[in-house]
Parts: structure tokens; C-alpha cells; sequence
């Protein structure tokens, strides 16, 4: 996975993606290849990293294009997350637990084998 910041590389760069990750009240930018977008735990790895939370679980979920938070929790679907954003990639991210606060009225729920989202709208 390569990735850059926004040092040069932007969202008019042919074959660039750019993304806008949340966690808590902190968001960061950042560029990637969409077409070397890597795997998802180097992605997850990669959240850590910029937002400085190492060895902090976390959830992490998208805004699709349609505004609908859908999670990212293996490659199939943080590809098919990196293939629908146009231009920018949104990115939730959330500390695991029970249930957690996306916006306000989205929520995930976490068991141990399922991660649900719910829209109390």
C-alpha cells in the first residue's frame, strides 16, 4: 500500500484517492493509490498510525455514496470502499465496544462475531 500525504499528492492526481479519516473529534487527510490500496489490516494499521492511537482496537466504517456508514472489516469490503469513493474517502472510526456513536443517530454493535449498524432515524 502506498500512501502519501498531502505533500504533492492530491485528489487531482490521476489514480490518487483522498481520504478524510474521524476519530473522536480529530480528522486527518491523507492520500492513497486506488490502485494499490493494499489490505485492510495495513489500512487499520495505517489509522493507527496517523491518528496515534497504536494499540487502540478499533471499528472502522465509511460513508458510501449514497451517505449510508458501512463497516470496513476485510479486504473485500474496504476495496469495495476504495472503489466507490469518488472523490474522497470518509472514514468513522470508533474504539470496539458494545455499541458506539458513528454521527448522531448511526450507531455500530459489536459482538463477537458481528458488526451491525443501526439508524435511529
Amino acid at each position: 500500500m502506498n500512501r502519501s500525504h498531502r505533500h504533492g499528492a492530491g485528489s487531482g492526481c490521476l489514480g490518487t484517492m483522498e481520504v478524510k479519516s474521524k476519530f473522536g473529534a480529530e480528522f486527518r487527510r491523507f492520500s492513497l493509490e486506488r490502485s494499490k490500496p493494499g489490505k485492510f489490516e495495513e489500512f487499520y494499521g495505517l489509522l493507527q498510525h496517523v491518528h496515534k492511537i497504536p494499540n487502540v482496537d478499533v471499528l472502522i466504517g465509511y460513508a458510501d455514496i449514497h451517505g449510508d456508514l458501512l463497516p470496513i472489516n476485510n479486504d473485500d469490503n474496504y476495496h469495495k470502499a476504495v472503489s466507490t469513493a469518488n472523490p474522497l474517502l470518509r472514514i468513522f472510526i470508533q474504539k470496539k465496544g458494545k455499541y458506539h456513536c458513528l454521527e448522531k443517530d448511526v450507531y455500530l454493535e459489536h459482538s463477537k462475531n458481528n458488526v451491525r449498524m443501526h439508524c435511529l432515524k
